[in-house]
């Protein structure tokens, strides 16, 4: 079982800068349509500052941090037992090309299903711009599967 003393508890904050060529490469791997999102001339037209951030993209840059396993080992999770249970986004404001992105990710919550063959770590994650303000909230649910042990 995961040791619920964990829920609460903080991973170290770490930063991130957006750069544009990784932007323009993740638009033209997801086929985005829109140019603002690619091209520095058609997002100024836009009234934007530089490329924006798109939306989905702040999970990559999520596991750019020094140890994208951290909460794994902290918990001393089998990464074979694992599945990506859920994932969501609140977005407070745009973030651009040139900025430099706080991640702070907390464990929520660890609990139990199904009689303990499943269990469930729930962790937030607050992104905040260079300014300092609340780019945004990042939820994600990691899923612990329990094999039943087979008598012998």
């Amino acid at each position: 079982m995961i040791d619920t003393r964990f829920i609460g508890h903080e991973l170290p904050a770490f930063e991130v800068p957006v750069e544009a060529g990784r932007l323009r490469l993740f638009s033209k791997a997801t086929h985005q349509p829109d140019s603002t999102y690619f091209d520095e001339q058609a997002a100024r037209a836009a009234g934007h500052p530089s490329l924006p951030v798109p939306l989905s993209f702040l999970f990559c840059l999520e596991m750019d941090g020094p140890n994208p396993s951290a909460m794994r080992e902290l918990l001393g999770l089998d990464f074979r037992s694992l599945l990506h249970g859920e994932q969501g986004f609140v977005y407070h404001r745009l973030a651009y090309a040139g900025d430099v992105l706080r991640f702070a990710q907390r464990i929520d919550n660890i609990y139990s299903k199904k009689g303990g063959m499943l269990e469930f770590v729930e962790r937030s994650t607050r992104v905040t711009n260079q300014r300092g303000e609340v780019v945004a909230e990042l939820s994600f649910v990691l899923v612990v599967r329990h094999q039943k042990e087979v008598a012998a």
